[in-house]
């Protein structure tokens, strides 16, 4: 593939704010760096396909394996058990609450510093270091209850890497793609990670289905030897980002200031962003809430289908293959909507859905595993477009050569109130001791977010983009 191979759709973009109008931007942006950059979101996914989601925190941390023996031998309907898992699955969510906090103090003044610097692409590669040793270091986490601190607090450390990387790898959408192709190339960002789930999910059911090839299992070995290969997977498939993706100039007309004194710039960084791009400011907090739900979804996803819905390992699994698919393509073919009609139309479309699904999993849950695989599988193709989306505009409207910072505050401001879906989670199953229940918080703070989207009017479909007339006078 030439550097010289354009990406498609990125010929002629009209004159966009912000980063995506820098003076100078090419006319089109070469094919192996967009596929470079999205290959990232493909390298890290099984991080939260396979790790935080469908396999090693739903089949093993949140199972029998941690609970005391005379309590994992009861039955699986009796109550005393369920208050159990269920008080390891609101476990879990705290210490993933803990890490939302830390990424809440973290990242905009991180994403700061990345943008003076011009050192976004460093920043992406020191996070994920991180969160790549988090995932290795998974394999000390034995199955035995004293181990479920460390395995939940390893998996909350690599959730912090992985939005602090987050960060400024968004940013760097601006240095990828041309106001014609931002939600394309954010939507192939997004789709390319669900379908490496899917590769990753495939990878453990072959391995299940041959026994491992005769390696012992017990112990949670096998969970603790599928965490070490989602490790060597992100080093092997994110390396092109690195090699092929240009880092973004240094802000010379921005201050450096030290790490603290951040906190007094962001500040007024901040207070300046009200009064001068106030739509920005609000998508900030509609954002915030309706993210912080569509994390959950996938958070949480597996353990209600584990716990709620009875499934096996194996239908965890398969169920998981399924989700990632049909998040994968609904992505992909989502960016071209949101070229087409603008990402608030995509967004508002998105979190309908999510909600009308959500409602259907809770209601009809009497009905048995049949409602999960419907209700659950349809509510997983609105949350990838959702996600691209909302990159998508903020990448629109982000100021030029803040875009990291603004990303920082983006993750703040989602974490600023990422208690919400946890908190709701975890009080409505110690209130009900039934981990269904949990899913009504999740679909609460998604309902929340969609009247509060209905009030932004950034990110509509605008004329110069959708009909190619080029820049406006």
């Amino acid at each position: 593939m030439s550097d010289h191979d354009a990406a498609p759709g990125s010929a002629r973009p009209a004159t966009p704010p912000a980063g995506l109008a820098a003076p100078g931007a090419p006319a089109a942006v070469p094919r192996r760096q967009v596929v470079s950059w999205a290959m990232w979101d493909w390298a890290t996914q099984p991080f939260n396909t396979v790790i935080v989601t469908f396999v090693f925190t739903a089949l093993y941390l949140t199972s029998d394996a941690f609970l005391a023996p005379e309590v994992a031998a009861l039955p699986a309907d009796d109550p005393a058990h369920e208050r159990a898992l269920a008080g390891l699955t609101s476990g879990l969510g705290l210490w993933i609450t803990i890490g939302g906090l830390l990424v809440a103090l973290l990242a905009p003044v991180l994403g700061r510093r990345a943008d003076v610097e011009g050192r976004r692409k460093a920043w992406v590669g020191g996070a994920t270091i991180v969160m790549v040793a988090s995932m290795a270091a998974l394999f000390a986490v034995r199955a035995d209850p004293v181990w479920f601190v460390l395995g939940a607090a390893l998996v909350s450390l690599g959730s912090v890497a992985s939005e602090i990387a987050g960060v400024n790898y968004n940013a760097m959408l601006v240095q990828v793609s041309t106001r014609a192709t931002v939600g394309k190339v954010s939507g192939l960002g997004w789709g390319l990670g669900y379908l490496g789930g899917i590769v990753a999910l495939v990878v453990v059911v072959v391995a299940t289905t041959f026994d491992w090839w005769g390696m012992p299992t017990d112990d949670g070995l096998a969970y603790r030897v599928i965490a070490v290969g989602c490790a060597v997977w992100a080093v092997a498939f994110a390396w092109p980002l690195f090699r092929y993706v240009p880092e973004a100039p240094a802000a010379a007309d921005r201050p450096r200031v030290g790490f603290f004194r951040g906190y007094v710039v962001l500040v007024r960084d901040v207070v300046a962003l009200y009064r001068h791009e106030r739509p920005t400011f609000w998508f900030l907090l509609a954002s915030a809430v309706y993210r912080d739900g569509l994390s959950a979804v996938f958070t949480f996803g597996a353990v209600i289908a584990a716990v709620s819905f009875r499934f096996g390992d194996d239908a965890v699994v398969f169920f998981g293959i399924a989700a990632n698919l049909l998040a994968g393509v609904s992505t992909i073919l989502a960016g071209r909507l949101d070229d087409r009609f603008g990402p608030r139309a995509v967004i508002i479309g998105s979190l309908s859905g999510l909600v009308a699904c959500g409602l259907l999993v809770v209601v009809l849950h009497p009905l048995g595993p049949v409602v999960f695989w419907v209700a659950g599988l349809a509510l997983t193709c609105f949350v990838g477009p959702a996600q691209a989306a909302s990159r998508s505009l903020l990448a629109r409207v982000a100021p030029a050569g803040r875009e990291s910072e603004i990303f920082g505050l983006y993750a703040t401001t989602g974490r600023a109130v990422s208690f919400l879906a946890p908190s709701m989670w975890t009080l409505l199953i110690a209130l009900t001791g039934a981990t269904i229940w949990g899913t009504l918080g999740i679909v609460a703070v998604i309902l929340v977010g969609l009247v509060l989207m209905l009030r932004v009017t950034v990110g509509r479909r605008e004329p110069a983009e959708a009909d190619g007339a080029g820049p406006r006078p």
